[in-house]
């Protein structure tokens, strides 16, 4: 009788099938909640050298491909032109990137870093660590890999081409908020 037992314990401990609604329930708010609370902490960092959230990221781009155009940076970093637009006007005012011509057509406009932008480069970089440091407090090294490993999966399987929508109880799909 107790030989049974234990393999009914066995049958239900058994891995979940990948459609069993349950096991990512929460999964989309604790990744945003993470998310927003890096991006938060990253903020806080950044403050000591003059920039805001998601400056850091236009320098890191100039930093890492020099000039470039504000639509190159908009696609480079996700984001629509209008916003890079406004984030390189408050980049410029504070000093951090100048607009110049473009050397083979001039009718282009190529943002640049100014010397006060590249030295901005290592507090950006001295942020993102503290701030990871933070995020992995108490996290082993193999931890922090599969925490990497499983994000980078999470990421590649929602950019994935193949993505389907959605559909609700009653066959509609979902719209966006």
């Amino acid at each position: 009788m107790g030989k049974k037992h234990k393999d009914d314990k066995k049958a239900k401990a058994g891995k979940k099938k990948p459609h069993d609604d349950g096991r990512a329930s929460g999964l989309g708010v604790a990744i945003v909640q993470a998310a927003r609370s890096m991006r938060t902490v990253l903020s806080r960092n950044l403050l000591e050298s003059g920039l805001y959230a998601g400056q850091d990221g236009v320098l890191l781009a100039l930093g890492e491909n020099g000039g470039m155009t504000a639509g190159a940076l908009a696609a480079h970093l996700g984001v629509k032109a209008p916003t890079m637009t406004r984030t390189i006007g408050r980049l410029e005012a504070q000093g951090f990137v100048e607009k110049r011509p473009d050397s083979d057509d001039g009718r282009l406009t190529v943002v640049h870093l100014t010397p006060a932008g590249r030295a901005s480069l290592r507090a950006i970089v001295e942020a993102s660590r503290i701030s990871e440091e933070q995020a992995l407090e108490g996290l082993s090294d193999k931890e922090t890999r599969t925490l990497l490993k499983l994000l980078r999966a999470v990421d590649d399987n929602l950019r994935s081409p193949n993505a389907k929508p959605v559909e609700d109880e009653e066959g509609s799909v979902a719209e966006e908020i």
